[in-house]
């Protein structure tokens, strides 16, 4: 192929370590079909749908929290986030800020030369709300870790902004997953939100989010990070662990309850996590990033007539609406660093460290 065939790509060849991802510069690219839209990429940030996928942490076998590295246990099968296996090579990233270069046979040429985000969820247009008919771009196709994408062009949204490209491609998975979170436990004006994980992507963008609506924050995090957690207008932050939540918690803000817990966590702190849920409150999850098997009394669950949710698949609209928060800056941005595509591997190893505020974006400057 020529040169003006190929294109720099890192490609995830299965599943394992980090050197499962492979960085090419003769990768094929893409070619817009029937309603599609090629993007020159700008900039793709990191998730842990990435780092999850690569490693099957997915697949029921795996018990352990997040690590980065591949797991013993883990199956083929089910190593993905809806239970499926996952084809290979992929390149994966969902969060894609490009500028559309070409549009294929059907789709809107006027298309050509904005700057635009990506929804992250894909759906069968013809029965869009069936959650059992959904995909991930970045993972059940190829998404931008890449010189250029395609995508159906309905999922494609211009925007108007005066952040920089890296800036725009820290908000796609975050902050949908933040938003949904928050819809899923109709958080409204007067709730108080705990925020487990508050300095990673989604705990930023819940923190943000929530505030927007009107309600009251709580964050929990590393004491490294507290200062940074703050600019973003918690109404307090808490440390990561605790000996005593409800303690900490009263310490803070002179009560022992929220009414909403959003958690992307998990692990040996979730029992003190419900605890704090007052009467009628609710629990939403889209993570377990300390670990996915936890103690669990149905007492506690019953008794409070909690309401618990699962918030992974995004409905409709919903990125449109984000798309508006961003362009009106009522949200911002926190990107913690940047690296050229060539060092994802660096990049994610990176982001699994997790002694960043907000998230890494890899670019092509």
């Amino acid at each position: 192929m020529s040169a003006q065939e190929t294109m720099r790509a890192v490609v995830l060849t299965g599943h394992g370590d980090l050197d499962k991802l492979e960085y090419r510069e003769d990768w094929p690219k893409p070619v817009a079909g029937p309603g599609e839209a090629l993007i020159k990429v700008a900039a793709c940030g990191l998730n842990n749908t990435d780092v999850n996928t690569r490693t099957a942490w997915y697949s029921k076998g795996v018990t352990d929290a997040t690590t980065g590295e591949a797991f013993e246990g883990a199956a083929d099968d089910d190593a993905t986030w809806g239970g499926a296996a996952i084809t290979f090579p992929r390149i994966q990233g969902a969060d894609v800020c490009g500028v559309v270069e070409a549009v294929g046979e059907g789709a809107d040429p006027g298309l050509v030369g904005k700057r635009v985000l990506i929804d992250t969820w894909l759906r069968d247009w013809s029965d869009p709300l069936n959650l059992d008919k959904t995909g991930y771009y970045g993972s059940e196709i190829n998404g931008g870790y890449a010189e250029y994408t395609k995508v159906d062009q309905r999922y494609i949204h211009p925007i108007e902004s005066d952040l920089s490209d890296a800036e725009l491609a820290t908000f796609a998975t975050s902050y949908i997953t933040a938003e949904n979170m928050l819809n899923r436990a109709q958080v409204s004006e007067g709730d108080t939100v705990l925020i487990p994980g508050a300095s990673g992507g989604v705990g930023s963008a819940l923190i943000q989010l929530a505030n927007r609506r009107g309600a009251s924050t709580i964050a929990m995090c590393g004491a490294d990070k507290a200062d940074q957690v703050r600019t973003i207008g918690p109404r307090a932050v808490l440390p990561r662990s605790p000996e005593d939540l409800t303690a900490a918690l009263r310490d803070a803000i002179g009560q022992e309850t929220v009414t909403v817990v959003a958690d992307v966590v998990g692990g040996a702190i979730w029992p003190q996590l419900i605890d704090v849920i007052a009467r009628g409150g609710r629990y939403t999850c889209a993570g377990a990033i300390a670990g996915p098997i936890v103690e669990f009394d149905l007492r506690t669950f019953y008794l409070r007539d909690l309401v618990f949710t699962g918030a992974t698949i995004v409905p409709p609209g919903v990125f449109a609406d984000l798309v508006g928060y961003i362009a009106r800056g009522e949200i911002k941005p926190l990107l913690a660093e940047t690296y050229p595509l060539k060092d994802l591997r660096e990049a994610q190893a990176a982001f699994i460290s997790k002694r960043h505020v907000g998230n890494i974006v890899v670019t092509h400057d």
